[in-house]
């Protein structure tokens, strides 16, 4: 049964090329999911879109994992010597600018 969807005009255009086989695949997915052959890729390609940016934003951790996190955040900072030195720099660098 195929989904309800509320009509966007689409401006953008991607232009892709496949494998004969890569083709007909697609092609008979989106036919088996009642979705244009637009829609099926579109939403293909953005839930896999979706999850490459998940990995980059949301992480799972177990609680004794997350108990070691906060801990790591709340100790106060360890100054670097070498990264105070290099900052302290470009600071520098940028005030002459």
């Amino acid at each position: 049964m195929p989904k309800q969807r509320i009509k966007t005009i689409r401006t953008r255009r991607i232009n892709l090329r496949a494998t004969a086989r890569q083709e007909q695949l697609i092609r008979s997915g989106a036919s088996m999911s009642g979705a244009s052959l637009t829609d099926f890729i579109l939403d293909s390609a953005c839930l896999q879109a979706q999850h490459a940016l998940a990995d980059r934003r949301e992480f799972a951790a177990s609680p004794k994992q997350w108990k070691a996190f906060v801990e790591a955040l709340d100790r106060p900072p360890h100054v670097v010597p070498e990264l105070a030195r290099l900052f302290a720099g470009a600071a520098a660098r940028r005030s002459k600018t």
